[in-house]
């Protein structure tokens, strides 16, 4: 097993909590586990300099200049088996079965490392190139979510070349279709990182850099709510490959004005409830869409599917005149992966405690690549 954590995204340091929670937990008596780095410069990192960097020193130990043959780890396979992710000096290869990625963001859960896994023909945790790349990029997201079926948000997408060129007309573009609040969010990247919440026109073009210093496509979405009223913040973790299981639902009480960055890794604020307090039939309907959302994007293995719940109008004598709604957020296809993190609590709560979740993930990798050995790639 190798457990592949960090990576130059800007959710390295989020990897590094779940690599080792991973760690940690895996049953080492099951599995021979190979622990594998990549610095926020892209080095990959085996053996002693991984741990260093999971240990969370950005500066990993310096490797003599006599044993360096090579500043990358080299992917290679054979036809009796794949050699993968040698150390430095290229002299030692590790021969590994799976490869478990813990690689939030970009460069991790886009699809590019799982393009190389394939070239590699490596089994590995989680979606395949395609799932793994609309998954992350939340505009294509939102175009299969449409094509299925899924009640979304209004949002407008935008490319940080407009925004440059034009922040008038994108503004006057943004307030005909949405009405404040907002968010404003890079497409592409994950935890919350360059998102913001809008309140009026003062905060938008600060929140357009920001979301714009991390990606070039920018999305812009309608609050949920309106102004005063929170939607309830909901989650779903799916399991499976070809037939996908739903967990029960869980809700965020977040810390602050939403579950951003902070609120999620640097606040004991925020409050999980396992199992939300919902209907029999809205529980069902959120579990239905998380399932649909998963296979519209091709996932695998597992996925956090988030929903936000417009709440119900009660008018003065008590009774409710409209109703709450549902609206399908995005799907994250290799959510935070700590013991305490909700996609794991969340299965716990249905009955898959975490230790027995990393050997399910693990089991569906391996079958998930069996199935693949079923394609003809040439002709005969």
């Amino acid at each position: 097993m190798g457990i592949l954590f960090g990576g130059r995204s800007g959710e390295h340091e989020v990897s590094l909590l779940s690599a080792a929670s991973i760690l940690n937990s895996i049953d080492q008596t099951k599995y021979e586990v190979i622990p594998v780095g990549i610095t926020k410069q892209g080095q990959w990192l085996t053996s002693t300099e991984a741990q260093h960097l999971l240990a969370g020193n950005t500066k990993p130990a310096p490797i003599q200049k006599k044993r360096t043959a090579t500043k990358s780890v080299a992917l290679r396979t054979s036809t009796s088996s794949h050699e993968a992710l040698a150390q430095q000096n290229g002299s030692l290869a590790q021969s590994l079965d799976v490869i478990f990625p813990v690689l939030h963001g970009t460069f991790g859960e886009d699809g590019t490392i799982q393009g190389l896994f394939e070239l590699a023909d490596i089994a590995y945790v989680g979606s395949g190139v395609l799932g793994s790349a609309t998954g992350m990029d939340k505009s294509v997201m939102k175009q299969l979510f449409v094509a299925a079926g899924l009640p979304q948000t209004p949002h407008v997408n935008l490319l940080r070349s407009e925004w440059k060129a034009e922040a008038k007309r994108c503004i006057k573009r943004i307030e005909k279709k949405l009405s404040y609040p907002v968010f404003v969010k890079p497409a592409n990247l994950g935890s919350s990182v360059g998102i913001s919440k809008v309140h009026d026109r003062s905060e938008l073009a600060p929140a357009m850099d920001l979301a714009a210093s991390f990606d070039r496509k920018l999305i812009i979405e309608q609050g949920v709510g309106g102004p005063g009223a929170k939607p309830r913040e909901l989650e779903v973790a799916v399991l499976g490959n070809d037939s996908p299981e739903a967990s029960v639902v869980g809700e965020i009480v977040p810390g602050a004005e939403f579950y951003d960055y902070n609120a999620k890794y640097h606040s004991d604020a925020s409050i999980p409830i396992i199992p939300a307090k919902l209907s029999k039939s809205e529980s069902k309907q959120i579990r239905e869409m998380a399932i649909a959302a998963f296979r519209a994007c091709d996932c695998a293995g597992l996925a956090r599917v988030d929903f936000l719940m417009e709440p119900a109008v009660v008018n003065k004598k008590g009774k409710e005149s409209k109703a709450a709604h549902i609206y399908l957020n995005e799907i994250n296809t290799m959510p935070g992966f700590t013991s305490i993190s909700m996609y794991p609590k969340l299965w716990e709560a249905t009955g898959l405690p975490y230790k027995q979740l990393i050997d399910r993930l693990i089991a569906l990798a391996a079958e998930r690549h069996q199935e693949k050995q079923q394609t003809t790639f040439t002709r005969v």
